[in-house]
């Protein structure tokens, strides 16, 4: 016969650092939600090292306690969570900002095959007073408009901190940070495998804390702002590196031949400097970025895109390094008329801005062949399988 805490459907995780004044309301109103709609479930407060005596409080109301030695809001969750007994999780905050009568509402979503269930405080509803008008205004709604363009998800509220999920989604996103972008990563991570995503809307009402938030809205902004970056090589590498490179192949073009007059300003070959440095840097920031998607691929972090791995399938050892010779030896053909224009000058002095037309390409390429053969390396390196013969 199964054991009854096998048969939970639900845990209520709460982190919970000194909120002595607001836990136990928040555990006795998500009891009482689960309550009501027969949900069996558990409320678990994953207690970060509170003094105040929150400990007390929310077990008396119901709650099981369990400590987190490590400090910070990912930590707590992660604590909490490991801990849980339920099929279905819902985290939320223990200040009274959440309705937690809501509950249900998830349960239905995650009860129909929904892996990730969003909360959606603009739909619901914020209450005068809940949110500073810098979150309300700028933070979310920048952030979240981020999120939905380089991640390609419907998600109207990126960062609302109640969110429903099952234990089996929570295993394979693999979660690793510890702070506030533990809530960017859920969601990157759960789009980028494809799990099933949706939201129901939640009222989001002024918090019962009689101190500060532990949020600090620029810090922790910006903490969101650059995860969601590192995750996101397409727009934080690929397009900005493709437009290096079409920006500096076409102004080298127009200055190739000679200077080029804009009004009174004349181009020349420290313009010409400047682009080919374009060409480089964009070329790296390029295959930077396919290299990270290939290991994030690879490695399980994101769903594989039918387009790029076969684009990048037609990319091998041999076919990389034979383009990177190719490049090589143009750079030497170039430098060689350098040479030779030289020569022509009786091997005396030189006017840079001739010398320089053809000693700039011919470095670029150069360049451009030995990155092209150390980027084939490396991709050769990734794609080694390294699993065991019985993995």
């Amino acid at each position: 016969m199964p054991d009854a805490l096998s048969e939970l459907e639900l845990t209520v995780v709460l982190p919970c650092l000194n909120e002595a004044r607001t836990v136990g309301a928040c555990v006795h109103e998500a009891r009482e939600a689960m309550l009501q709609a027969g949900i069996a479930g558990e409320v678990v407060i994953a207690d970060n090292g509170s003094t105040d005596g929150s400990q007390a409080i929310a077990e008396k109301e119901g709650a099981r306690i369990v400590p987190v030695k490590e400090k910070g809001y990912g930590h707590a969750l992660r604590g909490g969570i490991a801990a849980a007994r339920g099929r279905y999780l819902i985290m939320g905050d223990a200040d009274q900002s959440y309705d937690f009568s809501h509950l249900p509402r998830f349960v239905e979503k995650l009860r129909t095959g929904d892996d990730l269930v969003m909360g959606n405080r603009f739909q619901g509803g914020v209450q005068p007073g809940a949110m500073p008008w810098k979150n309300r205004y700028i933070g979310n709604p920048v952030l979240t408009f981020i999120g939905r363009l380089f991640f390609q998800t419907s998600i109207g509220d990126f960062h609302c901190g109640l969110r429903g999920f099952s234990a089996e989604a929570y295993r394979r996103m693999n979660l690793r940070t510890t702070g506030m972008e533990f809530a960017s990563e859920m969601v990157i991570k759960a789009v980028m495998l494809g799990l099933r995503v949706s939201e129901v809307p939640t009222v989001l009402r002024p918090d019962g804390r009689d101190r500060p938030p532990h949020l600090r809205p620029w810090r922790d902004g910006w903490r969101h702002l650059r995860f969601m970056l590192l995750f996101s090589p397409r727009w934080l590498f690929f397009y900005p590196g493709i437009l290096l490179m079409l920006g500096g192949t076409l102004l080298g073009a127009a200055l190739l031949p000679g200077p080029l007059p804009i009004g009174h300003v004349k181009l020349d070959v420290h313009t010409l400097l400047f682009a080919a440095g374009g060409i480089l840097i964009g070329f790296q920031a390029v295959s930077f970025a396919a290299l990270s998607k290939f290991f994030a691929i690879r490695s399980g972090l994101r769903a594989g895109e039918a387009s790029f791995e076969t684009w990048l399938g037609k990319l091998s050892l041999e076919k990389g390094i034979l383009i990177g010779i190719l490049l090589i030896l143009a750079g030497i053909m170039v430098w060689g008329g350098a040479l030779w224009y030289w020569r022509e000058q009786g091997f005396g002095s030189l006017q840079p801005t001739q010398t320089l037309r053809w000693v700039i390409p011919g470095t670029l390429s150069l360049a451009l062949g030995c990155q092209m053969i150390l980027t084939s390396f490396f991709l050769g390196v990734l794609r080694l399988d390294t699993r065991g013969d019985n993995s």
